[in-house]
């Protein structure tokens, strides 16, 4: 069940003031600091609890100033594991927390969370940019791993969302609608997530073939059951199998029969990863038109299975391609969870 509360610290607006936004000095200090404050701002911009968090925001929306999670604010000093029930296969984390400290935390107890993007993000920033890697083909973007949020709002307004699927006041679901925000919607706290045994194997085929698109076609109508599948285009597959020893055994052996290729090693996987962190674009396609999709690109990373490609040229952004209606809403929501405008763009 959701609850909301008041802000847990507010300056009261400037009675003189025109109602226009200014942006914060960037010079690591955050928000300006009452009465020389300094100790007081710099726990604003790297705030180590809810609460200065909180008197963050709340002091940027009284003043009229404007700021830039990431920039402005940080959640570096909200790095703890909250709670961790391995039975129920589920974490709540603070947002702040290193994705590479999560994933060595988990493993002690043969847990892992689905997400793979290339470098070493914060839990934050897997939401706020919804990062993924080759294991979004079988267990999905962030939006289907997490279960529920803690956020701050422009206002300093503490909005909870537990540790389950829920919706906000407004009507939306808090979880989902900050997964791709890029901190314009509201400051990222704390974050639920579902998790998933770590494999006891995993092998990799490599596939080289003048034909991708019927490659891909007999991969995805086959029974396989991939947890990766990446296209390094031109010519190239990567499949990467999980499961007990058997059963990756078996698919491994049915990919071939299929597909031909050969096995390669894990470290495959960092090609992958390295051509989407250099990309330059990204296309979205309908992913039952991957060959018209293949025969605009001269060099892609692309995910079949989610429609998406890391393009080497540059291409329009995801917003432009899916016309003017999906920014007129995204800015409908900006505006009713942020009128004043407080979250920069």
């Amino acid at each position: 069940m959701l609850t909301a509360s008041v802000p847990l610290h507010r300056h009261e607006a400037d009675a003189r003031g025109s109602g226009v936004l200014t942006p914060l000095p960037r010079d690591g200090s955050g928000l300006d600091a009452p009465d020389g404050a300094s100790e007081r701002a710099r726990s604003w911009h790297r705030p180590s609890s809810l609460e200065e968090a909180s008197a963050a925001l709340s002091a940027a929306h009284g003043d009229g100033r404007q700021l830039t999670i990431g920039d402005d604010l940080t959640t570096e000093g909200l790095d703890r594991i909250l709670e961790h029930e391995a039975g129920d296969l589920t974490c709540t984390v603070e947002a702040g927390i290193r994705l590479s400290a999560l994933q060595h935390a988990l493993e002690e107890n043969g847990q892992r969370l689905s997400l793979d993007p290339p470098g070493n993000p914060t839990v934050g920033a897997l939401l706020a940019r919804n990062l993924s890697g080759p294991l979004r083909h079988r267990f999905g973007a962030p939006r289907d791993l997490v279960l529920g949020v803690t956020l701050v709002l422009a206002d300093g307004t503490i909005a909870n969302a537990g540790g389950k699927v829920v919706k906000n006041v407004a009507g939306y679901d808090l979880a989902r609608l900050v997964c791709g925000s890029e901190g314009r919607l509201a400051l990222i706290a704390r974050v639920s997530l579902r998790l998933h045994p770590l494999p006891k194997a995993e092998r990799t085929l490599a596939v080289e073939t003048d034909d991708t698109a019927s490659a891909i076609s007999m991969l995805l109508r086959s029974q396989l059951q991939p947890s990766a599948l990446d296209v390094l285009h031109p010519g190239g597959i990567l499949v990467l199998f999980e499961g007990s020893a058997r059963a990756v055994e078996a698919q491994i052996a049915a990919a071939r029969g299929l597909v031909g290729g050969s096995e390669v090693g894990a470290e495959a996987w960092n090609v992958s990863r390295r051509r989407q962190a250099e990309a330059r674009g990204r296309l979205r396609f309908d992913p039952g038109m991957l060959g018209e999709a293949l025969a605009k690109l001269s060099e892609a990373l692309v995910r079949p299975g989610a429609g998406v490609a890391y393009s080497a040229d540059e291409q329009p952004s995801d917003t432009v391609s899916q016309g003017d209606s999906v920014g007129l809403l995204v800015e409908r929501i900006r505006h009713e969870l942020d009128p004043n405008g407080v979250l920069a763009a």
